[in-house]
């Protein structure tokens, strides 16, 4: 497995997923969904091209669920363990961090920073909401 190569499984080990490549981006998102989807306070998030993700054992597997249509949060349908979330609008696929033990996780923003139980004061730029390019405000908040 060359380093541009990572592996990860669910809890159980049943699905099994591989990324190819470089991140689009790596951070922390603190909205309602993904901390309640997450049952943590923040969620750490690396977003890739589609291409780049790949499930390699045990899709038969994997179950979705949609609570918006904005994203389709993909599980193990043996232990329930969370493997990636799909964003059809964005164009990219969201691998939890925690799913790739050994990725180099340089987390870059802080997204929905608006909603967060969990102050973090580590210098990172701290978005209100989303980037504008993701259709978000773009506006920055204080730590």
């Amino acid at each position: 497995m060359s380093h541009d190569t990572h592996s990860g499984k669910c809890f159980c080990g049943s699905v099994e997923i591989e990324v190819t490549g470089q991140p689009a981006a790596m951070g922390f998102c603190h909205c309602t969904s993904c901390r309640e989807w997450s049952a943590s306070p923040v969620n750490a998030f690396t977003l890739w091209q589609p291409a780049s993700v790949k499930v390699t054992k045990g899709d038969k597997n994997l179950a979705s669920y949609n609570k918006t249509p904005g994203s389709t949060r993909k599980f193990c349908t043996k232990c329930g363990g969370h493997v990636l979330t799909d964003h059809p609008g964005l164009g990219l696929v969201d691998v939890f961090a925690a799913m790739l033990p050994d990725l180099d996780f340089k987390p870059g923003v802080h997204v929905n920073y608006g909603e967060t139980v969990l102050r973090i004061k580590d210098g990172l730029p701290k978005l209100k909401d989303f980037p504008k390019e993701f259709g978000g405000s773009g506006d920055v908040v204080a730590e």
